[in-house]
């Protein structure tokens, strides 16, 4: 595992480090499960001046990602969306979200900054709320989040870096609960 942070830190300046950033975050936002916040951390502790550069970045990609999940939920949900949350196992909680979504447009800007964003996308997208609506909603939520990340790194990015390199198996075993625990309240929550 510290090996392969160590390989993380060292290609995060390197040529393909935004190439890599932008694919993470358009996959993340539409049928991936993998958090673009992975990449971003690195980058921004690389070299914290570009930490602005990197939120936004990656904060458009995401943007672009979630409007293609949207599409997999109003265009393409009778025949690949559908296929595709179910071989990922989130079709329950993409129905549950399609209900909330339907009546309450709005709670888009809560669930895209904890939910998994391709749950947000798909269920938007089935639930058929205005495409512009979830264009601006999607925009606000991940910039907040990803401006959070990178404005935190930045600020305290040389104590956290430190962390990470100290405890970086106890970080990944934590994240790993998180993203566990939040699919767990999230099925129950929604059922």
């Amino acid at each position: 595992m510290r090996r392969v942070y160590a390989w993380i830190l060292r290609n995060a300046e390197g040529p393909y480090a935004y190439a890599v950033l932008a694919i993470v975050a358009f996959i993340e936002a539409s049928f991936f499960p993998l958090i673009p916040d992975i990449v971003v951390a690195p980058m921004v502790l690389a070299n914290r001046s570009r930490w602005l550069r990197i939120a936004l970045w990656c904060t458009f990609f995401s943007v672009v990602g979630g409007a293609f999940g949207y599409a997999i939920g109003s265009v393409f949900y009778g025949s690949i969306g559908h296929w595709l949350v179910t071989t990922i196992g989130i079709a329950d909680q993409v129905e549950a979200l399609r209900v909330k979504f339907a009546h309450n447009p709005w709670i888009i800007l809560v669930f895209g900054l904890f939910v998994p964003f391709k749950l947000v996308s798909i269920s938007s997208g089935i639930a058929g709320i205005p495409f512009a609506l979830f264009i601006l909603f999607t925009t606000i939520t991940r910039s907040v989040r990803f401006l959070a990340v990178s404005g935190l790194l930045y600020f305290f990015g040389a104590p956290v870096r430190n962390f990470l390199e100290r405890w970086l198996e106890h970080v990944m075993i934590a994240i790993l609960a998180l993203v566990i625990a939040a699919f767990v309240v999230l099925r129950y929550a929604l059922s």
